[in-house]
């Protein structure tokens, strides 16, 4: 097959996405490339852990239970609003979510549709989808219309599950060439304490709807256009995701959602961030003056 002009991906490829919005790259990522994340996650559960145990709602940490069951098991117990408590999804600054933002297997597939000179949008997520918890139910909607004023165009997610996405834990669907729609109207959705932008039914007009179960480690690449959801957590486990962002350098960094960052750049290879740039919430790579003891 004909390799695009750059990048990872085949010519084929690169057509289905501009034409449908959207592609899936099953197990694009190893389970070596998704530990850092992972440990990123186990951190950021043992802080609440510690917080619920603190507030005398759990009495054992369940430290040594398993990554897709522990979160699940500390709220078994509890209300959809303790969980809600804790953010429907999180964007922590932990190295192991800059390591996977960094994996050149997805900037190597970002690049063969945007171009060599990437930058990663400070609207990156991890989605907990924990059982029974209404927040895992994310309403059909357009990216964009958690960013409308900005005038960057295309953004490009990477969603990302950290363990198979299936039909009965929650799996992405989408509404493929709805990507070529103006951003709709949308309302907030009021009925789950979420917040998350929405869509009416009658706004998703007649384009059939793809389901879309992948393995762990696979990508979903979609236009922040594309008309996508994902239904409620029925099993037992969590269905841990990540939802990153890239865009062409010259685009709007959206500065009013956070700090970004210079992620691949052939003309300015000294400027990619860093590890501590991205803690430090600096855009860019800066030399730090030298301290003389």
């Amino acid at each position: 097959m004909k390799k695009a002009e750059s990048g990872s991906l085949t010519k084929e490829q690169v057509d289905f996405y501009n034409e449908e919005g959207y592609l899936v790259l099953p197990r694009l990522l190893t389970d070596e490339d998704m530990a850092p994340a992972k440990d990123a996650m186990n951190q950021k559960v043992s802080m609440i852990a510690d917080e619920l145990y603190r507030a005398g709602l759990i009495a054992d940490r369940l430290a040594d239970r398993p990554f897709p069951l522990r979160l699940a098991e500390l709220f078994r117990h509890l209300t959809a609003e303790d969980f809600l408590k804790h953010g429907r999804s999180w964007r922590d600054r932990l190295p192991g979510y800059f390591d996977l933002m960094c994996n050149p297997k997805i900037l190597d597939a970002v690049e063969s549709l945007i171009g060599g000179e990437l930058f990663a949008n400070p609207v990156y997520n991890t989605r907990p989808k924990i059982p029974k918890v209404a927040a895992g139910a994310v309403p059909w909607h357009q990216d964009k219309s958690y960013w409308p004023d900005a005038n960057s165009n295309p953004v490009i997610t990477v969603w990302i599950p950290l363990v198979d996405a299936t039909e009965v834990n929650g799996c992405l669907h989408i509404k493929p060439r709805t990507h070529k729609k103006r951003l709709l109207k949308w309302h907030q959705e009021q009925m789950t304490g979420t917040g998350y932008t929405a869509l009416k039914d009658r706004q998703l007009g007649k384009t059939a709807t793809v389901s879309l179960p992948v393995p762990a480690g696979s990508a979903i690449l979609f236009n922040d256009r594309c008309l996508h959801m994902s239904t409620p957590n029925n099993s037992n486990e969590v269905r841990w995701s990540v939802d990153l962002r890239y865009q062409p350098t010259d685009q709007d960094p959206m500065i009013a959602h956070g700090v970004g960052f210079l992620a691949r750049s052939c003309r300015y290879p000294d400027k990619v961030a860093k590890l501590a740039d991205w803690l430090e919430g600096r855009a860019e790579h800066v030399e730090q003056p030298r301290r003389d003891n």
